[in-house]
């Protein structure tokens, strides 16, 4: 009972003792609004947006990416490098237990302070205990800071999912983009060879110079040189799909095209729910809460160590009697152990301590900060990419008009073939453009989500969980 009372005792002083600065959230200035409003925007940032696009191809390569990725694999890999730490620190707190056992056979000196017994042999088997009591919190601490290392990790594998499925989508809509373009230049190029043609029966029987000829095939070879150029960008975006899906460079199936892919809608959100959504916030506030906390280790270091100590065991000359009543041994004892004169080891220890606090206090402000803009700079690019892509789309239904009235202008000679070359260059451009703003805009609204973050990463993540039970382990 008195053992009780003095466990109970020290386990109290212990749970009173905790050296270092408690975690406090710092305070951070988080804005009321966005600066772009949109009256329109739906609550859509914690479901699987992506099938908002009505693409099934797109939904099955971001399944495969979230299956067969090697960056999250490797990022899966590294949670569970910081569950065994944290496994391993959780360990202190209770006392280890081990054995050993030793065999030997011995001849002292006969020139020795002690009488020679001759030659003899020992036989021993022990098992022992130790338990440093947790005084001043040092194990507290460092459970404190593994714990939230622990959920560094996990923040950074839930960063490295957000990634890859916004990266997956967006390059998917730069493909599509680019197979449209590619179907532009083809068509235009197949319109100038039609008119090449005709131009050159027409220059064999003298209706037309050989300038007008010239002028043709240069629009002609204009069109040709931005096929294999475009192809070549095709290519290269496969390649860079294939190894987000985790597979060697090769072909990438295709869905809807980019006009036909529904639009998902902006997403709304108070800026302040960036702090509970943003995995990299997450990671960098955990960050702050383990170097926090590695100040109260550094500092447990001024204090000294006690342990407790005990041995039960067997020791005997003859191995036939090791285990008689007669051969039992135990021991059980105490270790403290201090620091006096350290030479600046110790504060050394605390000021890096410090220091490092003070770093991950700023990377965390840092990261909020560059989480508000990287929303501001999304959402204000998809709202102007959605008017300039308006204008442009305004801009080339015009010129389709202008082309169509230059041709018949030259057809009846009321013009020269200069200004239908002029019209058909100014519209094959402005439907490239028209392509490219699409895609852009595409990905800026892609952007918003990635910039949000969100509960659609645990929609993300349940995908992951059913592909590979192993990651189903809960995290302590």
């Amino acid at each position: 009972m008195r053992n009780l009372l003095i466990a109970a005792f020290l386990l109290t002083i212990s749970a009173a003792c905790t050296v270092g600065p408690d975690y406090e959230r710092p305070e951070v200035y988080t804005p009321a609004d966005w600066t772009v409003s949109y009256k329109a925007a739906t609550a859509l940032i914690d479901t699987a947006w992506w099938r908002q696009f009505n693409d099934p191809v797109l939904d099955d390569l971001i399944a495969t990416a979230i299956t067969n990725n090697l960056d999250l694999r490797a990022a899966m890999a590294r949670v569970d490098q910081f569950l065994g730490q944290l496994r391993t620190t959780r360990s202190e707190f209770f006392p280890q237990i081990g054995y050993s056992g030793s065999a030997f056979r011995q001849d002292d000196t006969d020139t020795g302070l002690s009488p020679p017994r001759g030659e003899y042999s020992d036989y021993q088997g022990l098992i022992s205990a130790s338990w440093e009591l947790d005084l001043w919190g040092r194990i507290r601490r460092s459970n404190e800071a593994a714990r939230a290392e622990l959920l560094a990790s996990e923040a950074g594998r839930r960063s490295v999912l957000l990634s890859l499925v916004t990266n997956v989508a967006s390059n998917y809509i730069i493909l599509r983009g680019l197979d449209r373009q590619l179907e532009i230049s083809i068509e235009t190029a197949d319109t100038y060879r039609d008119s090449l043609r005709i131009f050159n029966y027409r220059h064999t029987y003298g209706t037309v110079s050989q300038v007008e000829v010239s002028q043709v095939e240069s629009e002609y070879e204009d069109a040709l040189q931005t096929i294999p150029e475009i192809e070549s960008q095709i290519i290269q975006q496969q390649h860079l799909l294939s190894v987000l899906l985790g597979q060697n460079p090769g072909p990438i199936s295709r869905g809807n095209t980019i006009s036909q892919l529904t639009v998902p809608a902006i997403p709304a959100g108070l800026p302040a729910e960036l702090l509970e959504q943003r995995p990299d916030i997450i990671q960098a506030e955990q960050q702050l809460i383990a170097a926090n906390a590695r100040i109260g280790v550094a500092k447990s270091l001024y204090f000294p160590t006690i342990s407790l100590t005990g041995a039960f065991g067997q020791s005997s000359i003859d191995s036939d009697r090791l285990f008689d009543s007669d051969s039992a041994i135990w021991q059980i004892g105490g270790d403290i152990l201090g620091p006096i004169f350290t030479f600046g080891d110790i504060e050394g220890q605390v000021m890096t301590s410090e220091a490092a606090q003070q770093e991950a206090l700023y990377n965390y402000r840092q990261s909020i900060l560059s989480a508000f803009r990287e929303v501001e700079d999304a959402l204000i690019a998809t709202t102007k990419g959605r008017e300039r892509q308006e204008a442009q789309g305004r801009r080339t239904r015009t010129l389709e008009t202008y082309s169509r009235l230059a041709k018949y202008q030259y057809d009846a000679g009321t013009t020269s073939y200069l200004q239908v070359l002029d019209a058909n260059r100014s519209l094959f451009s402005s439907q490239l453009d028209y392509v490219q703003n699409q895609t852009s805009t595409l990905v800026s609204l892609i952007d918003v989500y990635r910039a949000l973050g969100g509960g659609w990463v645990n929609v993300a993540d349940d995908m992951l969980q059913d592909s590979d039970p192993v990651a189903d382990a809960d995290l302590p």
